[in-house]
């Protein structure tokens, strides 16, 4: 007798494994909204500077500051609106700045974990050069070519921007057939491709309005092309088994979305005393 082989899961570039072994879809930031939030940033601390500027021009004409100071105040400032305050907004806000509530991104943690000071330093020191000397030119070049749409900052911090607003949970309308409970259990529908799955879904929705030849006929041809991407499949009869297929794979893709829901509040709350990685229970 020869042992079963595990089973292999794919994990695709957007997601993120929990404590649990649940893959979660987090989505990153797009480039052009990532693009907008560190130019909003960017901005914020130029009005700094500007009004930095304002005020010693006016103690100047005042002579109310000696001009040899001038020079180390111009670098304590530049020191402070370019590393200094976006590392403490980023740290004490859990990856979030005002661009970034903007346009609903948070900085997290390649493995989906809350960013912390080490990795805020770096993206703030990193961003002196590719953001303020080169006047974004190195980030935007460098984000067009990552899948996550980093820059430079991230990928030596081992950080990314995710998607913070993501889509209302679905209203759960089917649940799974009594004679599949069982099956339901151990049931594997996480390769079945997403059209086919969206085919599914509306067959399941529409079903009950469709002549009855004509649904057979649809049932029977939709079971034969989803029988090919679940394992194991149940004997029952075709339309019986896709609504559990569509109950199953909704019922986790639900589970998946709460999950995620309840990192992403946790990356906006309080630091938990739970190890990083596993849920709270």
């Amino acid at each position: 007798m020869t042992a079963e082989r595990p089973a292999i899961v794919d994990i695709h570039q957007d997601e993120v494994l929990t404590g649990e072994a649940v893959a979660l879809d987090v989505q990153p930031l797009g480039y052009f909204l990532r693009a907008l939030g560190v130019l909003i940033d960017m901005v914020l601390g130029v009005v700094v500077l500007l009004l930095f500027a304002w005020g010693v021009g006016w103690l100047l004409s005042i002579d109310a500051v000696d001009p040899a100071v001038v020079p180390i105040l111009t670098i304590v400032v530049l020191v402070l609106v370019m590393v200094v305050i976006p590392t403490v907004v980023e740290t004490t806000t859990r990856g979030r700045s005002l661009g970034r509530l903007a346009v609903g991104g948070r900085i997290v943690r390649v493995d989906g974990g809350a960013a912390g000071f080490r990795h805020a330093f770096i993206r703030a020191l990193v961003g002196v050069f590719e953001l303020w000397f080169t006047v974004g030119a190195v980030a935007a070049l460098v984000g067009a070519f990552t899948p996550r749409s980093q820059r430079l900052g991230d990928l030596l911090a081992g950080t990314y921007s995710e998607r913070t607003r993501t889509p209302r949970l679905p209203d759960v309308n089917l649940g799974i057939p009594l004679t599949l409970t069982e099956w339901a259990a151990v049931a594997d529908v996480a390769r079945l491709p997403e059209r086919l799955s969206r085919r599914l879904a509306q067959f399941a929705r529409s079903a009950v309005n469709m002549e009855p030849t004509a649904r057979a006929r649809v049932a029977a041809s939709l079971a034969q092309e989803a029988s090919e991407h679940v394992s194991p499949v149940p004997a029952v009869d075709n339309e019986t088994f896709l609504i559990g297929v569509v109950a199953v794979r909704r019922e986790r893709e639900l589970r998946a979305l709460q999950l995620e829901t309840a990192r992403a509040d946790a990356l906006a709350g309080p630091v938990s005393s739970a190890p990083r990685g596993f849920p709270t229970r």
